[in-house]
């Protein structure tokens, strides 16, 4: 599910004027395999309809597409995954909901909270904020690069690192153990999105054939 490279978030308000519809249709073209739907502010309404937008996007291509926090939408439109914080409804009880079939993503920030996510049969955690990041309000303080290495080394689900992830970032996550970056202002905020893929992967691939 997290074996690929990019994973894009959306942030309509960072999106230099593109709606989130036109952002995914850039994703999904450029190849992106697993795009979140993140929109912290709007109506519930409006996130379905734009989800249910997204999900026959997305499934017409063969993406991935996680919805972030609102459990209902994500049941809703049939999305392939929902992603919750630490202090969203307990793993367990949307594993209940969701059943056995939905990608439940967890939202981790420390050792402890990583080895219980396992515990907890999440499908894959997020491992951040590694930098400090913006784009998301009462955000904890970045945890670094000594939690991703250990995750690295001692985790066995699948993971993704997020925060303030910038392309100039890449190759040190990469060498520090992560193989698939969570983006968000990076990638949206770029004039030509296609190209800012293609350059990101551009490193990843120089980095695993000098390594």
């Amino acid at each position: 599910m997290l074996n690929t490279d990019i994973y894009a978030i959306t942030a309509e308000q960072y999106s230099l004027g593109r709606t989130n519809i036109e952002v995914v249709q850039e994703l999904v073209a450029a190849g992106v395999k697993i795009i979140q739907y993140r929109e912290k502010e709007k109506k519930k309404l409006y996130k379905f309809q734009e989800c249910q937008e997204i999900r026959a996007i997305t499934r017409a291509a063969g993406v991935t597409f996680i919805v972030n926090d609102d459990l209902d939408v994500a049941l809703a439109v049939k999305a392939d995954g929902v992603h919750i914080g630490q202090e969203d409804l307990p793993a367990e009880q949307v594993r209940r909901l969701v059943g056995k079939e939905m990608i439940i993503g967890l939202s981790t920030h420390s050792p402890e909270q990583a080895r219980a996510a396992v515990k907890q049969g999440v499908d894959y955690i997020g491992v951040g904020p590694v930098f400090a990041t913006n784009t998301k309000k009462d955000v904890c303080a970045p945890v670094g690069l000594g939690y991703l290495e250990y995750v690295a080394k001692h985790i066995d689900i699948p993971f993704v690192v997020i925060g303030g992830i910038k392309e100039h970032h890449i190759l040190e996550l990469h060498q520090k153990g992560a193989t698939c970056f969570a983006m968000i202002t990076e990638i949206v905020e770029s004039q030509d999105i296609a190209k800012k893929i293609k350059s990101i992967r551009g490193k990843l691939l120089d980095n695993r054939y000098s390594g």
